[in-house]
């Protein structure tokens, strides 16, 4: 049976930013959006001569976004240019920590994707890097949620990496799921933990609408809460999750960045750069310990893109890193060091192996997410990381193990 250990009641309630109210026994989500108008009286069709002029009314304040130009040099790492574009409507939720975090790693190099016969290396590298200012991600969202523990959210994604790997969902899902989660929280306020089951498994099933070919069914989603969600709850709760995110949901997570940069670093000739030429025994290595740390909260300290190069740095020199990443040193080393007590932490267990999933091809099997102790193994590296003054320290999380049903326990009918 599946269940959570901080879940005391079927689905909670989000103070201040819903209201609930109950029908025919079920939950109803009524969003409020503040930044819907108050209504308001209308206007005269003639106005009278003598009445006075009104005040003229303020122009609407400018909203701001930025984008990466190139302007890089073809020898060395330069700044990337920040070009204003005020008519393009993303507004950060805190634009002095947006400027402070977000603006700090774009040192980079030209784009080390080869040349494509499909499209401009160069057009997709500046995708790629722009969608990092885009999708904002921050770990302080935790302020707004005083009921909210690090340890919880922890406890709620190791659970969604067990339920991806029961259904044979792929990494990037997982990541995706992850993402929302994160992001959605930015935008809330006070919400209770009992109602963090009920996001997470709403951000995976977004995700995998967007990720699978063949997602799951809705019903098998809310069969894995135990109860604790129905389809009803998981269908008003997506619509919420949309609208909170102005349904930005095409990010560019830590997994995306890690394939493109294991891809670089095995790419050898004239070879079809979608067709995957790196070791998947590697690649699995790598893929863990980005699982163990991106469940620990400080991991959003830092972009995807560097977390990635991190993590791969940990597998490779630093001059393959750079490579395939264009980062310097200044902009990895910071987080290569929070990642050394979680590496340790992974040396001292066995090597993950590849495993077989039901009607995966083995040339795929790499891409599906994996599970294991992920919540015993981040004590472990959190614990290491306080012994180590060189290292960040965080909460050391704690919490059962969620177990899935096996793969015959799936309901095969709503």
């Amino acid at each position: 049976m599946w269940s959570f250990s901080f879940v005391h009641r079927p689905c909670g309630a989000i103070n201040t930013v819903d209201t609930m109210s109950r029908r025919s026994g079920r939950i109803t989500l009524q969003a409020r959006d503040s930044n819907t108008p108050e209504p308001t009286v209308r206007a005269p069709l003639r106005k009278r001569k003598s009445e006075p002029s009104k005040k003229k009314l303020q122009p609407t304040a400018k909203k701001q976004s930025y984008e990466i130009q190139k302007c890089w040099s073809e020898d060395g790492a330069t700044p990337c240019v920040l070009i204003e574009t005020p008519h393009k409507e993303l507004e950060p939720s805190d634009p002095s920590s947006f400027k402070q975090y977000r603006f700090k790693n774009l040192f980079i190099k030209a784009s080390p994707i080869p040349r494509l016969s499909w499209a401009s290396s160069d057009d997709v590298w500046i995708k790629m890097l722009n969608k990092e200012l885009k999708y904002v991600h921050d770990k302080s969202y935790l302020q707004r949620h005083p009921k909210l523990q690090p340890k919880m959210r922890a406890i709620l994604l190791d659970w969604l990496l067990e339920v991806s790997e029961v259904y044979s969902l792929h990494r990037q899902t997982a990541y995706l799921a992850q993402d929302y989660f994160d992001r959605f929280m930015l935008t809330q306020q006070n919400v209770n933990k009992d109602y963090l089951q009920l996001i997470g498994i709403t951000a995976l099933f977004i995700a995998s609408k967007i990720e699978e070919i063949y997602p799951p069914k809705i019903y098998e989603f809310a069969y894995v809460t135990d109860g604790a969600c129905d389809m009803w709850d998981i269908q008003r709760t997506e619509l919420h999750i949309l609208k909170a995110l102005d349904w930005n949901l095409c990010p560019e997570t830590p997994i995306s960045w890690l394939k493109l940069y294991a891809q670089v670093e095995a790419q050898k000739g004239d070879e079809n750069f979608l067709v995957p030429q790196f070791s998947q025994e590697t690649y699995i290595q790598i893929t863990q310990l980005l699982d163990l740390c991106v469940m620990d909260i400080n991991s959003l300290d830092y972009s995807y893109s560097v977390l990635a190069a991190a993590a791969f740095c940990h597998f490779n020199t630093f001059d393959v890193v750079h490579k395939v990443s264009g980062l310097t040193w200044e902009s990895v080393a910071p987080c290569v060091r929070w990642m050394t007590p979680f590496m340790d932490t992974l040396r001292s267990q066995a090597a993950p192996q590849l495993k077989n999933f039901p009607k995966v091809k083995a040339d795929d099997r790499h891409n599906i997410q994996t599970h294991v102790a992920y919540l015993d193994l981040l004590r472990k590296a959190q614990e290491r990381q306080i012994d180590s003054p060189d290292c960040q320290m965080s909460p050391v999380a704690v919490g059962a193990i969620l177990t899935p049903p096996s793969s015959t326990e799936k309901p095969a009918n709503p």
